[in-house]
């Protein structure tokens, strides 16, 4: 890969690395400053946090990714170290989306508003969880309906393919 290739993907990852966590501290903010003072009691409040939690997590987890990767793009595969640590997000990640849900579920809004508002949070996450461990579904919007349906494999899930081995696996000997 040219450097100035490789400069280009750094300038773009760095982007959607603060991106992503600039969306994180956003969703914080707007929860904390505007939304949990509206609800209507604790069952509400938890509910919130339930759809919250997962998706503050797998997007804190792209930002740090996307920002990790500029000191790999174009040199080297994913490190065997941060591989590792995101093959357990990858795995752990439905089960705090699925403990989220059922805490939306135990702690069900009243309001209809805040139900709608509490599920589109939590599908927001199970959309972000699919779109950087799954299938690529982010795209330019003028290219989206013609390419989502292509079913591309995230950049995270092809740094995992490419990462190089842990210790542990190079030690292991050959079973042929």
């Amino acid at each position: 890969m040219s450097t100035e290739r490789r400069q280009e993907l750094r300038g773009k990852y760095l982007k959607l690395g603060t991106g992503e966590l600039a969306a994180a501290i956003s969703f914080i903010v707007v929860a904390i400053a505007l939304v949990m003072p509206r609800l209507a009691g604790p069952d509400e409040s938890l509910a919130l946090l339930s759809a919250l939690v997962p998706l503050l997590a797998i997007l804190v987890q792209a930002g740090v990714y996307w920002l990790a990767a500029r000191s790999w793009v174009g040199r080297a595969p994913m490190p065997a170290t941060v591989a590792v640590v995101y093959r357990v997000f990858r795995t752990t990640n439905p089960v705090l989306l699925a403990v989220g849900l059922a805490g939306i579920l135990v702690w069900w809004p009243e309001r209809l508003g805040t139900a709608l508002l509490v599920v589109a949070v939590w599908l927001f996450g199970a959309v972000e969880y699919l779109n950087y461990f799954l299938v690529r579904l982010a795209y330019p919007l003028g290219r989206w309906f013609t390419t989502v349906g292509q079913w591309r494999t995230p950049q995270l899930v092809q740094d995992l393919h490419s990462s190089a081995p842990t210790e542990a696996l190079r030690s292991q000997p050959d079973q042929h």
